[in-house]
């Protein structure tokens, strides 16, 4: 049996390589062919039997590749007569979607959905001013309107809250933006215990913030917009911290 070569200190050594699943390789030239605008919206796929016969995969790599992409909601699969795969480009759902996902999965505090919302919902306030359209200022309106007849329905004025924060985003235009605000209130709607500190007084508050707000959207004041709306958003936060204390003061003291 030949003895091993001597390996000289300058012969070239190869790292380990990893060679991609075809089913992976599949995945990723279709969502680089999605996300490049090659493919419209709606647009359907070739049949499974025309994927493989195309590729020279086999019938299991395909639908792999598929069922990634539609984890991806890159693809709907449809059943039945006249259905298959068919090309659904990303909208700010999915991102609301994904940010709503990364906070649940990772556990973000609550403080930290404040200090990320306080950085960027005056922002949004601000292009509202300047890109808002009439119908931006019906939503606008009709959350308000919402919001105030609400009255002693908390739920009710919540939602409205949300409605109308989530309209200023929108009367921005941009759509990361968008997408980012929806997931954080939803978010935070979601993990504050609201119903214990929005009483009478803080509703009456947060309509006359809200109204101000408006108001320098409408009139086109992108800079008292993103002042108001600083002001609005850290404010509610000083208020749910404060809460926060309370519970923790009640849960904290001993049984008499």
């Amino acid at each position: 049996m030949p003895s091993p070569q001597p390996t000289s200190p300058h012969t070239p050594r190869f790292d380990t390589l990893t060679v991609p699943k075809a089913s992976d390789v599949l995945a990723a030239e279709v969502r680089e062919r999605i996300l490049s605008g090659e493919f419209a919206e709606g647009t359907p796929l070739p049949p499974e039997r025309q994927l493989v016969e195309q590729t020279g995969l086999s019938r299991a790599t395909v639908r792999e590749a598929l069922r990634i992409l539609e984890v991806e909601r890159l693809v709907e699969i449809r059943p039945g007569r006249g259905g298959g795969a068919f090309v659904h480009r990303p909208g700010r759902e999915s991102l609301a979607n994904t940010v709503q996902l990364v906070i649940r999965g990772q556990q973000i505090r609550l403080e930290s959905l404040h200090e990320t919302r306080e950085a960027i919902e005056p922002a949004c306030a601000a292009l509202a001013a300047g890109r808002r359209t009439e119908q931006d200022l019906a939503d606008l309106d009709a959350a308000h309107t919402e919001l105030v007849e609400a009255g002693d329905d908390i739920r009710r004025f919540l939602r409205a809250n949300v409605r109308w924060h989530n309209a200023v985003a929108k009367a921005g235009g941009n759509e990361l933006l968008i997408g980012f605000l929806s997931a954080l209130s939803e978010s935070i709607y979601a993990a504050t215990h609201l119903e214990q500190f929005t009483d009478a007084r803080t509703r009456e508050v947060t309509a006359r913030a809200h109204a101000r707000i408006t108001e320098a959207i409408r009139a086109g004041d992108g800079a008292a917009a993103r002042r108001r709306m600083s002001r609005h958003v850290c404010g509610f936060a000083r208020a749910a911290a404060e809460v926060d204390r309370r519970e923790q003061v009640e849960l904290a003291k001993p049984e008499s």
